[in-house]
């Protein structure tokens, strides 16, 4: 936390073509005020007039915050979605690493609700708001896959949203071979389909898109009439920019798609000029890539439990996909979730800087047509 007299934290978290919200953390506190501002003009540079903490005493009464708003798409709105990763029902210690103490962790007060329960109820909330065609889980329903997390899980989002809610499994949910959620499957709404991937090695972290899941999508897309947006629960590997992935360090665990599976997604990717995308989450963290041979975009979508505790809303348009990231701001949730901004800092690790990434990370347009 910053000292009781430095400068508050101010995060544009999210932006689209028309609106941006502003979150403003009051210095040393878990307070978070929240701005919005509509009616903006699209594909613009904005000055917003951000209203400093209450109660503060500074030179100004409010913040010059800079901001450019995401270009329109021109095409008539055809559906929207909404995706949430990484929620884990059941955990109960936020930042720990297996057995270690390092820190810092965060653990909610004794008596407290437990923080997946704050968060997701949140986040589930916020998209209920939007009237979702279809929401999205990708993975890591749990902290270990038992009947009571799932059950929880469940609770939160399969009643609100009954049939419009599809789920394939994380890591998390697998470590003990269950089968839950297991399996590939395609969405079809309006605009788009969905290639919803289970990248699940049972009983490892890492993940695989094996020569069967790459035929399937290949097949898909080959007959698909619309764009086709591929999601699972891990990220690629992808070489760094300019390099050759023959060259690149190609890391047997890499904590994600094992390389081979990584290329082999590219190359379906590469084949086929319909695939638009691939969304992950695993890492809990927001980061945009392109892939090394297709150019597609693949992206990584931060976690619900804990900060900065988001989903995606997706507005899909006949001449793009706008990618729009929310942060969950129930109050019970911003509090908790601006107490995790420091988590791993015991490891060195700027968890803030790396979990929100950039504005650009988190909010773009995908175009449809490549």
């Amino acid at each position: 936390m910053n000292e009781p007299d430095g400068a508050p934290i101010i995060d544009v978290t999210t932006v689209s073509d028309t609106e941006a919200v502003v979150h403003v953390t009051r210095p040393g506190t878990f307070d978070v005020a929240v701005h919005r501002f509509d009616g903006l003009e699209a594909d613009t540079d904005h000055r917003l007039d951000v209203p400093a903490p209450v109660g503060s005493s500074y030179d100004t009464d409010v913040f010059a915050v800079p901001v450019r708003t995401l270009p329109a798409l021109t095409g008539a709105r055809l559906s929207v979605l909404a995706t949430v990763n990484d929620v884990h029902f059941g955990e109960l210690a936020a930042g720990q690493i297996d057995d270690l103490e390092m820190g810092p962790i965060r653990r909610p007060e004794p008596g407290a609700e437990p923080y997946p329960e704050v968060m997701n109820r949140g986040a589930a909330h916020e998209i209920d708001q939007i009237d979702a065609d279809a929401v999205v889980v990708k993975g890591d329903l749990s902290l270990d896959g038992t009947d009571d997390e799932f059950a929880a899980f469940e609770r939160c989002y399969r009643e609100p949203f009954g049939d419009r809610l599809h789920v394939v499994r994380g890591n998390h949910d697998g470590y003990r071979h269950q089968s839950d959620y297991a399996g590939d499957q395609h969405i079809d709404l309006d605009g788009v389909t969905i290639a919803l991937i289970d990248t699940v090695i049972p009983g490892a972290t890492t993940g695989d898109f094996t020569i069967e899941q790459a035929d399937w999508l290949d097949a898909l897309a080959s007959v698909s009439t619309q764009p086709v947006f591929a999601m699972g629960h891990h990220q690629q590997w992808i070489a760094g920019p300019g390099t050759d992935p023959r060259d690149a360090k190609r890391s047997e665990d890499y904590f994600g798609l094992h390389p081979d599976a990584s290329d082999r997604l590219d190359d379906v990717c590469a084949r086929r000029n319909s695939i638009v995308a691939y969304a992950a989450g695993h890492t809990h963290r927001h980061r945009l890539r392109a892939m090394t041979r297709s150019g597609v975009p693949s992206i990584e979508i931060g976690c619900t439990k804990d900060f900065p505790g988001t989903w995606a809303e997706y507005r899909v348009h006949d001449d793009g996909i706008m990618q729009v990231v929310h942060r969950v701001s129930s109050p019970e949730a911003l509090a908790w979730s601006e107490s995790c901004r420091g988590l791993y800092s015991d490891f060195d690790i700027d968890y803030a800087t790396y979990a929100l990434g950039t504005l650009d990370d988190r909010c773009f347009v995908i175009p449809t047509h490549r």
